[in-house]
């Protein structure tokens, strides 16, 4: 995500360095770079201009402080002037209505709207525990109302059950009734959408915007569309009073352009990003901590938030607990920290919010990461209870056995065991030297973070 732009930045901002004023004459050529890197990024050329004046207006003429050198200086007024650009701070989803409140999801085919229904339900009902019930109002591709029936059962949250011989708007009025009949607090309509904005796609989504009443309407649009996604939110928010963005795909978009394009043209808040397929992979948009990282200086609160969420508190204690006793670090508890660090993301997702990460690095060791820790996990569970908590009892013929249950190599099982043999002896350094305590301590700030993570 905003790969491309934020090694141009960062690049661009390095040349100001031993400067001892900010002035027209030295920032030309930054701010000539910068322009390039945003239109590069597919942002709008109004919103590159106006961004563009902004930042040459509040840096021109303003004294280095103690301590900052006018690269520091544009950094600042650069990172400011993003934030502000994609709306200063977080905007929530607006609940505050006799319940059921109602969100309905519009937006063009193939946009990811219906898996967007289904995460957005999995982050109401974990991060705010509320009653979801979930509902497909597309009669126009069965499919889809399979697919969010599916997704929904897996998730376990209420799916109310359609037909594509029904009308759009009666699917919807029924699943209203049933929403208040049952006290639910919150129902999702997801909506058919058309390949191209048309006015028979508006006039049925208008009809259902009128039964329903929603207090949230979110478009939801693909950000590997560039400036087709600007100019589409924009045709939906003159049909619709939209409140609201989603970005899918994020995860893809090295430019991210549509991201910081979206406020400025349309007036509506970017609400949530999309980050990957899988159902834990849609965070709420904030503008903030999105700057931070595109200029390189990671976003630490979202990793200890990803931990606090997304680690398995139960066994991260049980290790931290195990370890403290002095007993010994084995595969299976090697196998469980992989599988943590899958849980948030995988290691490039955690690289990304670190400062300093670059971010092709990290897309790489998230590429690399994910074939590795994949090639291990299957090793590992090659192996019998025994050998995962005793590996000094695996001899030749019984790698022979681990590498073709895995189908891997012989090698690879020796790589394995000389890369986990390596980080025994620096787990147990750690642990007599108080290391391990400190190092999470410091990640964490004062939450902390909890024991046996692997980093």
């Amino acid at each position: 995500m905003f790969e491309q732009l934020s090694d141009r930045l960062n690049l661009t901002l390095k040349k100001l360095k031993g400067q001892a004023r900010v002035t027209e004459e030295n920032i030309a050529t930054p701010l000539r770079e910068i322009r390039m890197a945003l239109l590069e990024a597919d942002v709008a050329l109004p919103v590159v201009r106006a961004l563009i004046d902004s930042i040459k207006q509040k840096a021109i003429g303003e004294e280095v402080r103690k301590s900052l050198t006018p690269g520091q200086v544009l950094v600042r007024v650069v990172n400011d002037e993003l934030t502000r650009l994609m709306g200063e701070k977080n905007v929530d989803l607006d609940l505050s209505t006799q319940p059921p409140a109602v969100i309905l999801l519009a937006g063009l085919q193939g946009a990811g709207k219906t898996t967007t229904a289904a995460k957005l339900a999995k982050l109401l009902k974990e991060r705010k525990q509320k009653k979801v019930l979930l509902v497909s109002a597309d009669v126009y591709r069965p499919a889809a109302i399979e697919q969010l029936k599916k997704l929904a059962s897996d998730l376990q949250i209420d799916f109310y059950p359609s037909s594509s011989s029904d009308k759009a708007v009666d699917i919807a009025k029924s699943a209203l009734n049933e929403a208040k009949n049952r006290s639910y607090d919150v129902l999702i309509v997801d909506t058919a959408g058309r390949l191209h904005v048309d006015s028979e796609m508006m006039t049925e989504i208008q009809a259902i915007h009128q039964m329903v009443k929603p207090i949230e309407t979110l478009f939801v649009v693909d950000s590997m569309t560039g400036q087709d996604a600007v100019n589409s939110a924009r045709a939906f928010d003159e049909a619709l009073p939209l409140s609201g963005v989603v970005l899918t795909k994020m995860d893809g978009d090295a430019r991210g352009g549509a991201a910081l394009s979206i406020r400025q043209i349309t007036g509506k808040p970017l609400k949530f990003i999309g980050m990957g397929e899988s159902l834990d992979a849609l965070e709420p948009f904030h503008p903030d901590r999105i700057t931070s990282r595109i200029l390189g200086m990671g976003d630490v609160v979202s990793l200890v938030e990803d931990v606090e969420r997304k680690v398995d508190q139960e066994k991260a204690q049980k290790m931290a607990r195990k370890l403290k006793r002095g007993r010994v670090f084995n595969l299976e508890d090697f196998r469980d920290q992989i599988q943590q660090m899958e849980n948030m993301g995988g290691i490039g997702s955690m690289l990304e919010k670190l400062p300093g990460a670059n971010a092709a690095q990290a897309q790489l060791m998230q590429q690399q990461g994910g074939r590795q820790f994949s090639q291990i996990t299957a090793i590992i569970n090659s192996m019998t209870p025994l050998e995962r908590r005793k590996p000094d009892v695996i001899n030749g013929s019984r790698k022979r056995r681990i590498a073709k249950g895995s189908g891997t190599q012989i090698q690879d099982v020796n790589r394995l065991l000389k890369q986990f043999a390596q980080m025994q002896k620096m787990m147990k350094k750690m642990k007599n030297k108080g290391a391990m305590k400190r190092m999470m301590q410091g990640l964490g700030g004062r939450r902390g973070m909890p024991g046996g993570m692997p980093f």
